[in-house]
């Protein structure tokens, strides 16, 4: 499996460690995580993994829309375990009309039919417009009815909850920054690195926009930084560490869920792939490489340095600015590709005309993914996510412990 990495350290770790979660980003595909985390409530129920009634993570870290999961999360983390289940019935409820609506520009391209040509033309015409392809205006509305931004903060307040980041990238500036909403005795201090910042101020509903504005599907958001605005757009652009937000905001043990996949699937397993790939399937690649790849190398790295540490002498260890880290990865076993395959047909009648042969070409299928929030989709990701943490059960128990 993808990603299937534990990193284990013979060194001591402190006896009030912390335990992050961290969620990677992917539209309607994090939907995985979901039921991922389903499973994993069901796991510390019947086994009592960790103490009855508190929730399991004291660092939750989002991007994209994994950082709308950790949000959603973190309100509820008073519930404990509970808080997995309130987030699946979102995910049960919600809609592509919950989330975006066509721009009247791009709403025409629906005329070009299956003309892929007419399609992107009008497309692109709406970009031009409006600055993204897709008015994604009713996904504030969602936010504000199933993100409880006062539970953050009595989850914070409580100690329930250590921290919450979700990241975001700057058009502006072209740096990578996680915003940070800690309880007020938090000893962190903000961090700069080449290329990728962080700053401490509450999560909003911008942040959440922001850090999943799909760059050229979804329009960019501003936030205020450095006593400034900047324009915002996915957190998964330029995210060379996704493990680091985590890392710095002291965790030791981090569970991360992404939705990558062990191998890209064409459309047409029963057609060759042409010899020259189609706009869908460059588009395809690109979103792909914003989305997954800098997440196993960020988790082949920090299996690097814990190795590393290992075999220094205790006292050497000691005096160096790294500590060990154990991480459980998780990503499907499955192709995400081939499951949508099966439900595109389920998108909003409008956006599929309004596609046009863009997502009926090879490589169409895993565009459409982004953007399938519909139930025989959802519903597919879910399972699959709990049918992937139940056999990996001993490994995660054995992390969680």
């Amino acid at each position: 499996m993808a990603l299937g990495t534990i990193i284990r350290s013979t060194l001591s770790v402190a006896p009030d460690s912390k335990r992050a979660l961290v969620l990677m980003g992917g539209g309607a595909r994090t939907a995985y995580q979901v039921g991922v985390l389903r499973a994993l409530a069901a796991l510390i129920a019947q086994t009592r993994a960790t103490e009855s009634g508190t929730f399991p993570f004291q660092v939750l870290v989002g991007t994209s829309a994994g950082a709308i999961n950790a949000a959603s999360l973190a309100g509820y983390a008073e519930l404990g375990c509970e808080a997995f289940a309130e987030l699946a019935r979102f995910w049960e409820i919600v809609r592509s009309a919950d989330v975006y609506q066509l721009n009247p520009t791009s709403a025409n391209a629906w005329l070009g039919g299956a003309n892929k040509y007419f399609a992107a033309l009008n497309l692109t015409r709406g970009a031009l417009a409006h600055g993204a392809i897709l008015d994604n205006s009713p996904l504030t509305s969602t936010l504000r009815k199933v993100v409880s931004f006062e539970g953050i903060d009595r989850a914070l307040a409580s100690n329930v909850l250590s921290s919450v980041a979700v990241t975001a990238s700057s058009y502006s500036s072209g740096v990578h920054w996680t915003f940070c909403h800690a309880d007020d005795d938090s000893r962190t201090e903000p961090w700069y690195r080449p290329g990728r910042r962080a700053e401490f101020q509450p999560i909003t509903v911008d942040h959440l926009m922001a850090s999943s504005a799909i760059p050229v599907v979804f329009p960019a958001t501003a936030l205020p930084v450095d006593g400034q605005l900047e324009f915002f757009g996915d957190g998964s652009m330029r995210q060379i560490s996704p493990l680091s937000p985590a890392m710095h905001l002291g965790a030791h043990r981090i569970m991360v869920i992404g939705v990558g996949q062990p191998k890209r699937s064409g459309l047409g397993h029963d057609a060759p792939m042409p010899s020259r790939p189609g706009l869908s399937a460059v588009a395809s690649h690109a979103m792909a490489s914003v989305f997954h790849d800098t997440l196993q190398a960020d988790v082949e790295q920090a299996q690097r340095v814990t190795e590393t540490l290992k075999r220094l002498p205790p006292e050497l260890a000691a005096v160096l600015p790294y500590r060990p880290v154990q991480v459980f990865a998780m990503q499907p076993s499955k192709s995400l590709d081939a499951l949508a395959l099966e439900h595109v047909s389920e998108m909003p009648a409008t956006t599929r005309r309004a596609l046009g042969g863009l997502i009926s070409e090879a490589g169409g299928a895993s565009l459409a993914s982004y953007l399938l929030f519909e139930p025989g989709f959802i519903s597919a990701l879910m399972q699959l996510g709990q049918r992937d943490a139940y056999a990996r059960a001993s490994e995660i128990l054995e992390f969680m412990a």
